[in-house]
């Protein structure tokens, strides 16, 4: 059997407004790649069409399949996705592609090489952030000021949700992460730090949507909480055996 160069995994919480025009979309733009690929829709806890509509759209398209979870979490929705790809290079990617999705071939070979794990960001030299208020702007600062003073020094934007793994990290990391909430991505990268995996950030176009589900203050805090506890969970050496 031959597996798929790129799987890019997309999960999808209440996403019945954005989903179909993100589907076509990408549609579109993967069929006129040169290499193989896959999507997989990984939905959870959605109290809306969000499922219905992922699997209408996998049965009209072979390369795209729906998968269902059912508490929420996007930890939980991604690390499924992952775990399921079979892709060579595994991206996730949020369901309103507020990133370009022309962006998506410089996260992997040829455009991209010599790393583990690429990062779109939204604050590294030559980024742009398109149409964000001010005060969105201001606690997504403070938020990734906390996470690289007691985390992950250097990293200008952990929580961009789009990100590529190489098959053989992506399995490793996935299988390691025990956080299934907004701050899975810190645990994965900070995992990924100590086991010596590289990181490389890429610096995007990012257009904001009022549409977020993000709650910067109240997220911030759990956030803070989840910090604590991945920083618990190092001592103790949980992260110290590779999968």
């Amino acid at each position: 059997m031959s597996y798929p160069f790129l799987s890019i995994i997309i999960p999808a919480y209440n996403e019945e407004h954005r989903l179909p025009h993100t589907l076509g979309r990408l549609s579109d733009f993967l069929e006129k790649q040169p290499y193989s690929y896959e999507v997989l829709i990984v939905e959870n806890g959605s109290q809306d069409s969000t499922l219905e509509i992922a699997k209408d759209f996998a049965l009209h398209h072979q390369k795209f399949s729906a998968y269902h979870e059912e508490k929420r979490g996007k930890g939980l929705a991604v690390r499924r996705g992952m775990l399921e790809a079979k892709g060579s290079y595994r991206f996730m990617c949020d369901a309103d592609f507020s990133m370009p999705i022309t962006e998506i071939n410089r996260f992997f070979p040829p455009d991209l090489v010599d790393t583990d794990i690429a990062i779109a960001s939204r604050e590294a030299a030559g980024s742009e952030r398109i149409g964000e208020p001010f005060y969105r702007h201001l606690g997504g600062r403070w938020i990734n000021t906390t996470i690289r003073l007691f985390v992950l020094p250097g990293l200008h934007d952990t929580q961009c949700g789009f990100k590529c793994f190489r098959q053989d990290v992506a399995q490793d990391l996935f299988n390691s992460i025990t956080l299934m909430g907004w701050s899975f991505d810190i645990e994965l990268l900070y995992i990924a730090r100590i086991r010596g995996y590289t990181i490389s950030e890429i610096p995007i176009p990012w257009f904001f949507n009022p549409e977020s589900k993000l709650n910067v203050f109240q997220d911030a805090l759990l956030m803070f909480r989840d910090i604590l506890t991945i920083r618990a969970k190092a001592r103790h050496g949980v992260y110290n055996q590779k999968h």
